[in-house]
Parts: structure tokens; C-alpha cells; sequence
């Protein structure tokens, strides 16, 4: 084992692999990442035998011992081929030392998804989140092929393979300009008709910078169709991004449904993960008071700070010349890390569910506050009218289990009614009696 293979990082990391680089069969019409492909000159961005073995024998030789993660991402990771997963899952088990397992873990559009992969899949005991937006008629508004079709009936096509095999699976869906208003329409859609147990739901949020919305609402493209580099950058947004007070009525609108009917029977993350936080517990870097430590790595080896980072001022260094736990500790990543925790404007920090927020995620904060601060998230709006709706149920569920009961107790105590009266008194009474986003 070399020097780069063997450096321990001082703290747990998760990774993003891309085997396809930005490689898509789809043309989803919001996907900024297809732009990535711009970043490197060849034209076929395909994971290399040799980086697989490299990015395995370094990343299991960097993480503690149980269970180790590998997750694949896109584009579309399918495109590299079942034998390279196949490949892959075998020398992950050569390479492991013998106090770890392996969980092998996929974003996929489940378009290319059959039953020779539900069968692999299902053998691995494998974590599949297929990305769909909602019934038919909001998923095709923007998830479409390169002909420019809906691409809803090929996505459940795989998502009932991965059901038929047995193959644990959540469902991804982007909040956007077209489903926005239509949270149970989407909800049910999962749940009644999919039989989805697990969901994510994911704002689109797409930055435009001064004189590019013509390119933006191309879909990142030139007049010539040619992809332009996608980055992080500008104050305004495209037309298929969610506004703020939209996406917060979504989150209400699905909360609602859920906490009255679901809890403990289907998860959605957004509520998981606030739950957590009344517990210190934060398993998602968006809301957690300081990130830096979910990494990328592309087909080539490079590693960025994110994967929403993937832009030339966020690469750290190559798989070949860097640890793992170089980059972690590389001093504009724990810069990137910290910075979500000292950019937070005054605004955010005397908020009464910050803790439940923490600002969001970087990438999002390019408005203006109220006192003229920059900083403040753009689906702040968003955030807070969800949180403090929340609020009162998600610590009602807390205290049951604190109680040793389950929060599935909630339910019966017809929370529908009773959150009308506690949602005004909660809000209110919160706002006033919290202290810097503390748990109220």
C-alpha cells in the first residue's frame, strides 16, 4: 500500500463516485450536470479498470471498519455496464478487510434497469434510489429522453424490476416549477401507486449568472447545442427552478398527509432528518450546521469538494496523487466546510428553526436579507414556513420516543385538528422563547 493509499482521515467521509462522468441517456431539462461533460476533452468519460482498483484499494483502505458504502452516481451510472459492477462488487470483496461489508448504493433514472440487474442487484443486497418526479404528466414535464419524450413509463418499468427482485429502492423526486403545486398528487402517486416506502425530495434550484438565461433555458447549451460549464454562480434562477413559498407549501402540503397517516410507515427524509436534528443527529450535509465532508470523484479520479461543486475551483486534486484524507483536510475544504457555519448572515442566526435548517445548503445562498446581508438561502421562505408549521409535531414525536413509545403514536390523536390551534400558539410562543435556532 503506497502513502496515498494509506493516509486515515481524521473524520467519517462519504463519497460519490461517477463511473460516466456526466454521461446521460436522458435530457432531463433541469439537469445541470449533463454541462459537466464540458470540463474534460474526451469524448467517451468511462471509469478506467485501473481507477476502479485504485479508488477501491484507497477508499476501503480510508474507512473504519462495518459497513462501508460505495455509491454510484451520474449522469447515469448504468452506462458503464453490468460487468464493471460485477467487477467491481469482486474486488471490493478481495480488497476489504474482514471486519467490513460492503453496500453497494445507486442514483439511477431506472431507464435502463432490467431483470439481469434486478438479479445482481438483489445478490448485493444493493440501495437503489430511482430518480421520478411524480405521475406522468408532472414527471415528463422536464425528465425527458434525447428525442425530447416523457420518460415516466420507462422510470416505473425499472422501478418495478428493482420491486420483483426484491431490491431495496427509494424513490428521488425534484421539487420544481411543475410538480410544486401538486404535493399530494406526488406523494400519492409514490405511495398508492408505487408502493414506496422511502422518498426524498429534492429542490431544484438552478443559478443563473448575469447575461446567460438565454443558455440557461436552453439546458446549459450554446446556440451550436454545445454543453456550457454549469457553476454555481449568479443571483437569479431559471424558470424551471421551485419558488421559495412554493417549495415550503409542497413540504406542508406532503407533511400534512404524512403525519397523519405514514409516520413509521413510509420515511421521507426531509422529516427523518428533522427529527434528528431535535437530537443533535444530522445525517444530511444541508442540514447539518457544517458540511465538507461528502466528497466527489469523477470517471478520471479527479475529487471535488461536492457534487454540487464539480467546477474547476472546487477540484482538490487526482486519485492518483491524493488521499482521501488529504482532501478532506486540504485547507480550502475545511474552509468550504466551516464557511456554512461563519457566512451564516445575522439573520439566519437569530432564526428560531435554525436548528432545524442551518442556512441549507451553500450553493443556495445568493439572496439578500432583510437587513441587506448577503448570504440568506433563496428558499428561505420556503424553509421557514415548513419548519414552523412542523415544529410542533415533530417534537410531539420526540417526546413519544424519549417516552419509549413510538411516534407512530401521533396519529391517533387526531393531530389534523390539534395542529391548527398548535401550529399559531407553537409558532408564536417558539419564536419568542428561542434563543440562536436552538430547539425550542
Amino acid at each position: 500500500m503506497n502513502a496515498v493509499q494509506g493516509q486515515q482521515p481524521v473524520r467519517p467521509f462519504s463519497l460519490i463516485v461517477k463511473p460516466t462522468g456526466a454521461a446521460c441517456n436522458l435530457d432531463c431539462s433541469y439537469c445541470f450536470f449533463l454541462s459537466k461533460e464540458a470540463l474534460w476533452d474526451a469524448k467517451r468519460q468511462q471509469m478506467s479498470p485501473e481507477t476502479l482498483r485504485a479508488y477501491l484499494t484507497s477508499f476501503l483502505a480510508a474507512q473504519p471498519d462495518g459497513q462501508v458504502v460505495l455509491t454510484w452516481q451520474g449522469g447515469e451510472p448504468t452506462l458503464r455496464g453490468l460487468d464493471f459492477y460485477r467487477e467491481a462488487a469482486r474486488l471490493a470483496d478481495e480488497l476489504k478487510r474482514p471486519d467490513q461489508t460492503i453496500l453497494q448504493t445507486f442514483q439511477t433514472n431506472g431507464t435502463l434497469l432490467d431483470d439481469e440487474w434486478g438479479e445482481f442487484l438483489a445478490e448485493q443486497g444493493a440501495l437503489v434510489g430511482i430518480s421520478l418526479d411524480g405521475p406522468v404528466t408532472l414527471h415528463d414535464q422536464y425528465r425527458i429522453n434525447k428525442a425530447g419524450r416523457g420518460t415516466h413509463r420507462q422510470v416505473v418499468r425499472g422501478w418495478e424490476v428493482l420491486r420483483r427482485h426484491g431490491v431495496a429502492a427509494n424513490i428521488l423526486c425534484t421539487v420544481n416549477s411543475a410538480n410544486a403545486d401538486h404535493p399530494l398528487q406526488v406523494y400519492r402517486h409514490f405511495r398508492d401507486d408505487l408502493g414506496a416506502e422511502h422518498i426524498q425530495f429534492i429542490p431544484i434550484v438552478e443559478r443563473v449568472a448575469a447575461g446567460e438565461t438565454t443558455i440557461a433555458e436552453a439546458g446549459w447549451r450554446d446556440p451550436e447545442g454545445a454543453f456550457v460549464l454549469y457553476r454555481q454562480d449568479g443571483e437569479q434562477v431559471t424558470s424551471r427552478s421551485v419558488r421559495p413559498d412554493r417549495y415550503g407549501q409542497f413540504l406542508i402540503g406532503v407533511f400534512d398527509e404524512w403525519v397523519n397517516n405514514d409516520i413509521g410507515r413510509v420515511f421521507v427524509q426531509d422529516f427523518d432528518v428533522m427529527l434528528g436534528a431535535v437530537f443533535g443527529h444530522f445525517s444530511l450535509c444541508v442540514r447539518a450546521p457544517e458540511c465538507g465532508t461528502a466528497l466527489a470523484m469523477e470517471h478520471n479520479g479527479d475529487i471535488y469538494a461536492c457534487d454540487h461543486y464539480v467546477e474547476p475551483g472546487y477540484l482538490l486534486g487526482n486519485l492518483q496523487t491524493m488521499s482521501f484524507a488529504s482532501a478532506l483536510e486540504h485547507p480550502a475544504q475545511r474552509e468550504f466546510g466551516r464557511s456554512k457555519r461563519t457566512n451564516l448572515p445575522t439573520q439566519c442566526v437569530k432564526c428560531p428553526v435554525r436548528w432545524a435548517c442551518h442556512g441549507g445548503c451553500p450553493k443556495d445562498r445568493f439572496c439578500i436579507t432583510t437587513d441587506g446581508e448577503p448570504g440568506l438561502n433563496y428558499l428561505c421562505a420556503g424553509y421557514y414556513s415548513f419548519f414552523n408549521h412542523a415544529t410542533p409535531a415533530i417534537l410531539e414525536m420526540a417526546k413519544l420516543l424519549q417516552a419509549g413509545r413510538s411516534a407512530a403514536e401521533l396519529m391517533t390523536t387526531n393531530w389534523r385538528e390539534a395542529s391548527r390551534v398548535r401550529c399559531c400558539v407553537g409558532s408564536s410562543s417558539s419564536a419568542s422563547s428561542a434563543s440562536a435556532g436552538e430547539v425550542p
